[in-house]
């Protein structure tokens, strides 16, 4: 009987490559299976990150996980695209899902790790996200001694954006894309724009910092984030 395969999900990082870790790296190149998160019409951005340290050799398995959906509909879907991965482990292949960012915060993977991780042994590589890079870009630290940090996903209704902003010392608010004018709104009634700080593909060669106010709403991505930093200073 063929032994089952493992399966690792590595996080690769916000996009400058040389930000994998000595162990994503060493999974990376040793692994016969390579599987990624991809838009149906455009390039893996998890793929192009680690693309440099791949052999040549491997097998490479693109799954589509598109968002917005309803969880019933979702469900069938999410089942359906992780289901290539899972032959390959049931055939003694080792795979290796790298995931932008770490792939337990807001990661991909999260939905590959639910349908598997209870049939194959798995391995969880943490990865650097865009919440500790974001800052560092900009150059401002996020948060002094005991002060409160809250991460906010942008499509979140604006009432619960707005009690949240209010009781928190910093923030960090991700998943902007079409959802940019409504957060923007929220800050400029929360008096908070004078802090809030722009950032866009944080790390990569396409990485934007722009004025909130200078920010054209129909071309933010979804990779963008707003940072609040802390009004502390120690």
């Amino acid at each position: 009987m063929t032994a089952k395969g493992r399966l690792y999900g590595v996080g690769v990082g916000p996009g400058d490559p040389e930000l994998l870790t000595l162990k994503a790296l060493r999974l990376l190149r040793a692994a016969p299976v390579i599987a990624y998160q991809s838009a149906t019409d455009k390039e893996s951005i998890a793929r192009a990150i680690v693309s440099q340290y791949l052999t040549g050799e491997q097998i490479e398995v693109a799954y589509h996980l598109p968002r917005a959906l309803e969880p019933e509909k979702a469900q069938e879907i999410y089942d359906q695209e992780v289901a290539p991965i899972a032959e390959h482990l049931a055939a003694g292949r080792d795979v290796v899902v790298v995931c932008e960012g770490d792939p337990f915060f807001y990661g991909s993977f999260m939905y590959v790790f639910t349908r598997l991780s209870e049939k194959y042994q798995t391995e969880v590589v943490p990865g650097v996200s865009s919440l500790m890079a974001c800052p560092v870009s900009l150059g401002v630290p996020f948060t002094y001694y005991n002060d409160i940090l809250t991460v906010l996903p942008a499509p979140l209704p604006a009432e619960e954006l707005t009690s949240k902003l209010l009781t928190t010392d910093a923030a960090a608010i991700m998943k902007l894309g079409r959802h940019f004018t409504k957060v923007r709104d929220i800050l400029h009634q929360l008096g908070l724009v004078s802090r809030a700080l722009y950032i866009e593909r944080a790390t990569t060669t396409q990485q934007r910092i722009v004025p909130l106010d200078e920010v054209d709403p129909s071309e933010v991505p979804y990779f963008a984030m707003i940072v609040i930093p802390t009004k502390s200073r120690l």
